[in-house]
């Protein structure tokens, strides 16, 4: 699923196979009353209306677990079409030793929960149930037992996959909502960084472009005042472009255990069981955003390029010298990266122009990326 990770494909897989189960088990009884019709031909008009509604029913399960699925009002048609049409089909089957047409019924109820909202299944089960009972009445069969089954089983299928879809959904509309608010986040950050520069530069850009015009028009009649208006505004420009420096070098900075946590926090949530292992003291400023760099790296690699089941992340000081390692599993081979991946051999030439170095190594279906960085001044 788009955005979805790991933790929700696999909700939605588990979601599509519980449906199947429920809806296949619903469909074995009308296929009963097949086993029991002796008329060749009822037998393969039964078969037919019964397949028909199978594969609807099949596509009305996909639909239920994906998000805004095309052609939603066709699905509809098209299962009130199959639906009509084993009437027909169907209600001869069996006449006398089995309701087939009434287990068929409680199969279509039990459906509409799929494509609609869990509500339409009264309504549903009751224009179901008239049908059924006409049937019954027309073939001499049993119209309380038929209004039994179709409205008292159907309606408890309905509940049970309306549950179902209705829970489904709502993990879907927490993940986008996930999604959502990390992108406001994102947003106002950059609105926030953009006020900042905006504020820092505004004055000193307005005031370095009035003493230039100034020293543009004193040029000719007093090339003193003009020299000294100039000077003036190169000395704004040199302060401007130190507080720019210190103000980008400000949001440059990282609290590396907030980034820990992030990243452990992402992993989670897309179903890696994740073990962070903080470092024991505070690591030197340099150091936390050379580190930084390769945990985002490494836990975006983990995400995009395997299917990890547990990761591990531990930072640990040693002598002058900060090391962590990034281990998952999930990795079946040892990939190369290709000619346009440019993520873990930057970060190991950015290491080694700190004096730190990078190594990254697959045994068993576990990767393990493992950077050092000094900590001594």
């Amino acid at each position: 699923m788009p955005g979805g990770g790991a933790a929700l494909s696999r909700a939605r897989a588990a979601t599509l196979v519980s449906l199947a189960c429920g809806m296949a088990a619903t469909l074995l009884l009308p296929a009963v009353g097949l086993t029991r019709e002796p008329d060749r031909w009822r037998l393969a008009a039964g078969t037919v209306g019964l397949v028909a509604f199978a594969l609807v029913l099949a596509v009305a399960l996909y639909a239920a677990v994906t998000p805004e699925p095309p052609g939603r009002l066709r699905l509809r048609l098209g299962y009130v079409g199959v639906t009509v049409l084993s009437v027909p089909l169907v209600a001869p089957v069996a006449v006398g030793a089995w309701p087939t047409w009434a287990w068929l019924g409680a199969a279509v109820v039990g459906g509409v929960p799929l494509l609609a909202p869990l509500r339409a299944a009264a309504p549903a089960a009751a224009g179901v149930a008239a049908v059924a009972a006409a049937v019954a009445a027309a073939t001499g069969a049993s119209v309380g037992r038929a209004l039994l089954i179709t409205g008292g089983v159907g309606l408890s299928v309905a509940a049970v996959n309306g549950f179902q879809v209705w829970f489904f959904r709502l993990l879907v509309q927490a993940g986008q909502g996930r999604a959502a608010q990390a992108r406001l986040v994102a947003a106002q950050e950059r609105l926030r960084f953009a006020g900042d520069v905006h504020d820092l530069l505004g004055h000193h850009l307005t005031v370095i472009a009035l003493k230039s015009e100034l020293a543009a028009r004193l040029a000719a009649d007093d090339p003193a005042r003009a020299g000294r208006e100039a000077g003036e505004a190169q000395r704004l420009a040199a302060t401007a472009l130190t507080e720019l420096r210190r103000t980008v070098h400000g949001y440059r900075r990282v609290d590396l255990a907030e980034q820990l946590t992030a990243v452990g926090e992402v992993l989670r949530s897309s179903g890696v069981r994740c073990t962070v292992v903080p470092p024991a003291g505070e690591l030197p400023s340099e150091a936390a955003i050379q580190l930084a760099a390769v945990l985002r790296e490494a836990g975006t690699n983990v995400l995009r390029h395997s299917r990890a089941g547990w990761c591990r992340i531990e930072i640990i000081q040693e002598e002058h010298v900060a090391r962590m390692t990034v281990t998952n599993d999930g990795v079946t081979a040892p990939a190369l990266p290709d000619r346009h991946s440019h993520g873990l051999r930057g970060l190991a030439d950015r290491l080694a122009g700190a004096g730190g170095q990078l190594r990254t190594r697959c045994a068993d279906g576990v990767f393990t990326v493992e950077a050092t960085v000094p900590t001594a001044a």
